[in-house]
C-alpha cells in the first residue's frame, strides 16, 4: 500500500504502547476490523512525530481474499481523514516494504513568511539565503558517509552509514526545498541536515561527517516540514 498522511496530531509512523496514536497504529486496527484477523503492517520508513508522508509505503500478509480495490475502498471509509491509502496491490510473497526498498527520497519544505494556513506543513526561517550556497553545502552529503553526528542517539545499533544519491536545495513557488534520497535514514537524520545546510559551512558538516562528532549547537529542523516523498523499488510484484 501506498499512503499519504498529515502527521501532525500523530506520534510518529510507529506502532507505540499506550494509548498515543500513530499511522501505522490506526491502520492495523481499521485492518484487523475489517479482515476480522491480527494483521501486522510493516513500513518502508519510520517517520517521526509531526512528519508527513506523501508515498509511504507499507507491506503485510493476510488470509483473507478480499479483492484489494474493496479493501482500499474499505480502508479509506473507516480511517481518518489525516491518512488516505493511495493505492493498494497485491505482491509477491517475498515482497518487503522495508528490505525490499532500494532509496528513500524526503523533502523538505520551507517557508520565509509566517502562515496561519501552511505553518502545520512547513518550517519556517526568515533569514535570507543564497541558493548556491546551499547546494554548495548540500554536496558535501553525496556519497557514503557515516552520519552519526546527524542523527538522535538509538538511531542504530548495527551501522550509521547511509549511501545519498541526491541532495539539492531549490524554490518553488515560495518555498525553499531540499530534497534527499538515499538507501536509507537514521532517525532525525534529514532534519538534521536541513538544519546543518542552512545554518553551517560545508567544511564544518564535513568535519563532523568524518569525526563523528555533533555540530555545536545544531538542531533539528522543525518537523512539520519534512515529508516522506516516494520510496524506490525495483519491482512490487
Amino acid at each position: 500500500m501506498i499512503i499519504e498522511y498529515d502527521g501532525t496530531d500523530f506520534a510518529g509512523w510507529q506502532r507505540q504502547d499506550g494509548a498515543v496514536s500513530t499511522v501505522q497504529g490506526e491502520i492495523e486496527a481499521v485492518l484487523r476490523r475489517i479482515l476480522q484477523e491480527a494483521v501486522s503492517i510493516t513500513g518502508a520508513g519510520r517517520t517521526d512525530k509531526g512528519v508527513h508522508a506523501m508515498g509511504q509505503a507499507a507491506s503485510f500478509m493476510t488470509g483473507s481474499s478480499m479483492e484489494a480495490g474493496r479493501l482500499c475502498h474499505s480502508l479509506n471509509s473507516l480511517l481518518p481523514s489525516s491518512i488516505r491509502i493511495m493505492s493498494l496491490i497485491d505482491v509477491d510473497g517475498d515482497f518487503h516494504a522495508r528490505y525490499s526498498a532500494l532509496s528513500r527520497q524526503y523533502r523538505y519544505m520551507l517557508r520565509q513568511r509566517e502562515s496561519a494556513i501552511f505553518r502545520r506543513f512547513s518550517g519556517y526561517d526568515r533569514a535570507s539565503h543564497d541558493l548556491d550556497q546551499l547546494n554548495s553545502r548540500a554536496s558535501v552529503l553525496l556519497g557514503r558517509h557515516d552520519f552519526k553526528a546527524f542523527s538522535k542517539s538509538g538511531s542504530d545499533t548495527r551501522t550509521t552509514c547511509c549511501t545519498v544519491s541526491e541532495a539539492q536545495w531549490f524554490r518553488e513557488k515560495e518555498f525553499l526545498v531540499f530534497q534527499i534520497s538515499a538507501n536509507r535514514f537514521l532517525r532525525s537524520m534529514v532534519r538534521y541536515l536541513v538544519s546543518a545546510t542552512l545554518r553551517f559551512s560545508g567544511e564544518e558538516i564535513s568535519y563532523a561527517l568524518v569525526s563523528r562528532q555533533p555540530i555545536k549547537g545544531l538542531l533539528p529542523a522543525d518537523p512539520a516540514g519534512l515529508f516522506l516523498w516516494e520510496i524506490g523499488y525495483a519491482s512490487a510484484g
